[in-house]
């Protein structure tokens, strides 16, 4: 989508209008979050953006936080999910995109002459979040995660569930994996983790990617809207989403099994001993972290970020981006803690602000 800027008379407001909505189509999640206000009536430049619906909360607040003290520019964001946010940028029909899951060397050659920036935004924990009534406080080992999504552990009290979990009477009733059915930076995050912590599911089980195969036990669903709410509502099931979306729901979450051999529960914390183990970055901040090693740190953590055009055919849409960006990696990580993201760290910061600067 071409960004314009046009003018719009707003009826007789004296206060800041805001409006911040998700709009639900016929799968859960997929809505657009809508900054706008001109409250004085006059020229307001529309930027447009789409992709993964792991940060959609926390730009949806952003959006509103931002838009107080600059009511002359309109944000939009659609969470569509990393696949068909990664789409819609590479198609140009929209200014921006959000993407669990950097864009590959292929991707960055379908973008030609007007470049691409990725700055990550923020970080997150993909959990695994539970419906069986009277199991709080599960432990997951490696192998019980990979067999459970892999189709190879089908009831609860399979032996290698009950084995990290000796506390617990374990029913023996059907064992019901939730996943992603659309194509999902979340997908790529917990499958990363799992093909590096399992060499059974890389090279046998459904692999690493945005998109895998399930097995036929697994219900498919699209968006992490859509599994938080099929977890909640389907005792028995047990699915992988981010963080904030089982929070908001009160969902309880499996404390896991991390390369350490140490059983840790999804917090502030764990995640941010996660992102403290990466010691290189490289230039185009393309970090992954599919298995973080070292004392306390959660397993599943993933940055997400913004794809943005190095180059835009408006300055004052160039400029406005690299505002807004900016604002977000620094006023902004206050709001993604609250959230239950993880702030990005110091040095991390540092070279995102770089890489916006290049923007134009």
């Amino acid at each position: 989508m071409t960004n314009r800027i046009r003018s719009a008379a707003l009826a007789g407001a004296a206060a800041l209008a805001l409006l911040l909505s998700a709009c639900s189509g016929n799968n859960a999640g997929q809505g657009e979050a809508a900054a706008s206000s001109d409250p004085a009536g006059g020229d307001r430049l529309q930027i447009t953006g789409a992709g993964a619906t792991f940060p959609k909360p926390l730009y949806e607040q952003w959006m509103g936080e931002y838009l107080k003290d600059h009511p002359n520019v309109s944000f939009t964001y659609e969470g569509v999910g990393s696949g068909e946010g990664v789409r819609r940028f590479l198609a140009g029909d929209v200014d921006f995109g959000g993407s669990d899951a950097a864009l590959t060397d292929a991707d960055l050659a379908k973008v030609g002459d007007r470049g691409v920036v990725m700055v990550p935004m923020t970080a997150g924990m993909v959990v695994l979040a539970y419906n069986l009534p009277g199991a709080n406080g599960l432990k997951l080992s490696r192998e019980a995660v990979a067999g459970i999504f892999g189709g190879r552990i089908r009831a609860w009290n399979d032996p290698r569930i009950a084995a990290t979990n000796p506390d617990l009477t374990l029913p023996n009733k059907t064992l019901v994996p939730v996943v992603r059915r659309d194509s999902s930076g979340t997908t790529y995050a917990f499958t990363n983790h799992l093909g590096a912590a399992n060499d059974w599911w890389a090279s046998e089980g459904p692999g690493v990617g945005k998109v895998v195969q399930w097995p036929e036990n697994a219900m498919e669903v699209t968006y992490n809207e859509g599994v938080a709410q099929r977890v909640k509502v389907s005792p028995g099931s047990i699915g992988y989403m981010a963080y904030e979306f089982a929070h908001r729901l009160g969902l309880p979450m499996a404390a896991l099994e991390n390369k350490a051999g140490e059983f840790v529960t999804p917090s502030a914390a764990s995640g941010t001993a996660a992102l403290a183990s990466v010691r290189d970055v490289p230039d185009d901040l393309r970090v992954f972290i599919p298995d973080p090693p070292g004392a306390g740190a959660y397993p599943i953590v993933s940055y997400t970020w913004l794809l943005l055009y190095e180059t835009y055919p408006d300055t004052a849409e160039a400029d406005a981006l690299k505002r807004a960006v900016t604002w977000g990696l620094t006023a902004g990580q206050p709001t993604a803690a609250k959230l239950g993201y993880i702030p990005l760290p110091d040095a991390m910061i540092s070279l995102a602000k770089a890489k916006v600067e290049s923007i134009h």
